[in-house]
C-alpha cells in the first residue's frame, strides 16, 4: 500500500470509527425465522437512506436503507449496530420491518450525540426488488463499510444515477439529494448516548404488546416475549 493509499485508509477509519459492529457473536435468524417476520408494508415501492451524523463533529458516522419492495420492507444496516436477540437478522439485514420498528430504529439512533437525515425516494416495484436481492445477498459488511456497501447497492439500481460507491456517508446522502422526488428530513432527539437503553424500551413495548394480545409471541419478533436473556449489543 503506498503512502496516499494509507493515508486514504486512515483517514476512512477516523471518519467512520462510530460505523462499526462490536463483538456480536449471534448466529443468523434462521429461513424459518425470516419468513415467520417477514413483512408487507401497503405504502408504495420506496428506498429509504439513513444518514447518521455526529453532532459535534458534523461527520457521517453511518449509512443504511430501508426497502420497501412489494414482497416485504427491510433494513441493510452494514457494520450496523442495532442488533438483540428478539430482532431478526442475518447478515446485515434487518426483517420484519413494522412501523413500529421503523420508528424505533430511527429514535434508537437519534439521541443527544448524533442527529438523523432520512431520505426517502419511491421507485418502480421492480427496481425496490432488485435493491432487496442485493441487500440479502451482499453479505455482512466489515468494520466501517456501512457506507461504500449501502452506495455500491444504490449504484447499482435503475435512476440512481447520482449515486455512485463511496466511503463516507455525507457524501452519499449529497449524492442521494440530487434523485429526482426526493424528500428530505432531519430527525433529532435528546435521549442518552447509550443505544442499548432505547433497545430495552423497545423490548418492554413488545412484551407489553404481546401481554396485552394474550399471545407469546409479540407481533413484531416472531419470537416468545420471555424468550431467553435479552442481550443488545450496540454502537454508533
Amino acid at each position: 500500500m503506498n503512502l496516499r493509499a494509507a493515508g486514504l485508509a486512515t483517514l476512512v477509519a477516523l471518519a467512520l470509527a462510530g460505523c462499526s459492529t462490536p463483538g456480536n457473536n449471534r448466529p443468523n435468524a434462521t429461513p424459518e425465522q425470516i419468513a415467520a417476520v417477514a413483512y408487507r408494508h401497503d405504502g408504495p415501492p420506496a428506498i429509504t437512506l439513513f444518514t447518521m451524523i455526529s453532532n459535534s463533529t458534523n461527520e457521517g458516522a453511518h449509512s443504511s436503507i430501508m426497502i420497501n419492495a412489494p414482497s416485504q420492507r427491510i433494513i441493510y444496516d452494514p457494520a450496523g449496530s442495532v442488533r438483540a436477540d428478539y430482532i431478526t437478522e442475518a447478515d446485515d439485514v434487518i426483517y420484519g420491518v413494522t412501523p413500529t420498528f421503523e420508528s424505533f430504529y430511527e429514535r434508537a439512533h437519534a439521541r443527544e450525540t448524533y442527529r438523523v437525515r432520512i431520505q426517502r425516494v419511491e421507485v418502480p416495484a421492480a427496481v425496490a426488488e432488485q435493491a432487496l436481492r442485493l441487500a440479502m445477498t451482499s453479505g455482512s459488511a466489515r468494520q466501517s463499510m456501512c457506507a461504500k456497501s449501502t452506495s455500491s447497492i444504490l449504484a447499482q439500481l435503475p435512476g440512481f444515477d447520482s449515486v455512485s460507491p463511496t466511503w463516507f456517508p455525507k457524501k452519499l446522502a449529497a449524492q442521494m439529494s440530487q434523485l429526482p422526488g426526493v424528500t428530505d428530513r432531519i430527525l433529532r432527539e435528546t435521549d442518552d448516548d447509550d443505544k442499548s437503553l432505547a433497545l430495552a424500551l423497545h423490548r418492554q413495548h413488545l412484551a407489553r404488546t404481546a401481554s396485552a394480545s394474550g399471545t407469546e409471541t409479540g407481533p413484531e419478533t416472531g419470537q416468545g416475549a420471555g424468550e431467553g436473556t435479552q442481550r443488545a449489543v450496540v454502537s454508533q
